[in-house]
Formats: structure tokens, sequence, C-alpha cells
């Protein structure tokens, strides 16, 4: 794994960085690490929701059509 990754911000994030960061009385990389993290939490969420919506639409069958082809 790599420590060191090179990314450009735009200036407006940088200055809101530096604004929140003087605002919170919190580190630019405290600040950056829970962004990022609350990223990840919401893209994994938003995963699951779909992979739930997913297998619901191949198991989604009405009463008719589960029971059509069942002989008892």
């Amino acid at each position: 794994m790599k420590d060191n990754i090179n990314f450009k911000l735009s200036l407006e994030t940088v200055e809101n960085l530096e604004t929140f960061s003087q605002i919170l009385n919190k580190d630019v990389n405290i600040i950056l690490n829970e962004a990022l993290e609350q990223y990840f939490d919401n893209e994994q969420q938003k995963l699951l929701e779909k992979n739930m919506d997913d297998e619901n639409a191949l198991t989604n069958l009405d009463f008719n059509e589960f029971w059509d082809d069942i002989e008892i």
C-alpha cells in the first residue's frame, strides 16, 4: 500500500479546508480523513442498497407468479 498519494484540490476546496480548520480548530488532515470516512460510508450504503434492490428484482414474484407452475 502506498503511503503517499498525489492529488489536486481546487482553490475553493483548499480555502474551505483552511477556513473550517480555523473555525473548528481541527487539523486539515483530520477534516480530510473525516470527510473521506463519511464518503466511503455513504458509498458503501448505496452499494448495499443497490445490491438489495438487484436481489429483490430477481426474487420479487407476486403470489400468482410464484404459485403458477406448482402443483400440489
